[in-house]
Order: C-alpha cells, then sequence, then structure tokens
C-alpha cells in the first residue's frame, strides 16, 4: 500500500508540472505578435494559436487543459493572444467567439477549433503534428 501512495505522490507532482512555468507564450503587442509569427513561417512545427479574453469563463476553464496539452505536445508551440488587445490578429484569424484555436502550419491555417474543445483540440493536433513526424 506504500507503493501505492508513492506512486501517488509522484502522479500528483506531475500533474502539477503545468502549473510551473508555461509553455504556452503569451503576445501583447502586434509588432512582437507579427516578429514571432514570419520568424516561424517556414516551420513546419505545428503552431496552436489560443484566441481569448480575460472576461471570457469558458477560455478560463480550459487554460489548465491547455497548459497540459503544451507539457504534453513538446514538438507543438502554444501561442495565446488576447483578442481585446489585439483586435486587428483576431480579425486577421476571422476570430468570433471565444476561445478559438487555430493551428498552423508553414504560416498557413490549417485546422480551427472553436469553443472549450480539450478532445477536439488534442485530436487536431495529434493529425497535425503527425504529419511532420510522417514526412520526417
Amino acid at each position: 500500500m506504500g507503493s501505492f501512495f508513492s506512486t501517488q505522490q509522484d502522479s500528483s507532482s506531475l500533474a502539477g508540472a503545468p502549473s510551473g512555468p508555461s509553455r504556452v507564450l503569451a503576445f501583447h503587442s502586434a509588432s512582437e505578435w507579427r516578429a514571432h509569427f514570419n520568424a516561424c513561417k517556414d516551420s513546419t512545427q505545428l503552431m496552436v494559436i489560443d484566441f481569448t479574453a480575460s472576461w471570457c469563463g469558458p477560455c478560463r476553464f480550459i487554460q489548465p487543459a491547455l497548459d497540459e496539452l503544451a507539457a504534453k505536445y513538446t514538438d507543438v508551440e502554444f501561442v495565446k493572444i488576447d483578442v481585446d488587445e489585439l483586435v486587428e490578429v483576431a480579425q486577421e484569424f476571422k476570430v468570433e467567439a471565444m476561445p478559438t484555436f487555430v493551428l498552423i502550419k508553414q504560416g498557413k491555417e490549417v485546422d480551427k477549433v472553436v469553443g472549450a474543445k480539450k478532445d477536439e483540440l488534442e485530436k487536431k493536433i495529434l493529425k497535425h503534428r503527425g504529419q511532420a513526424h510522417a514526412q520526417a
């Protein structure tokens, strides 16, 4: 029984890992976002953009799951953009509801998930990150 508890402690400390420094990059200026986006355009690495808002309940609800996905899929880049801070970026990606997750590869949108749908988001991450692994 002691080993069960030590396993539980190990699991809980791992589960707590995403509460440490997040792998989700937050952009607060359009120029910083543009520079980052342009630098990543030629990369085959999948980028997941989380369009969020501070007042959005579902956005706050899915944040821990997003941190968990970012910790799990270290070969995928996760970015957070507040639609109220970077209105023009949200408009460029035709964001109409929050949260909206836009999946980008080589500067192009390859998929989108609207709503706090962790399972659907993870399926699409697996689908599109797998393409890079299959080509490599």
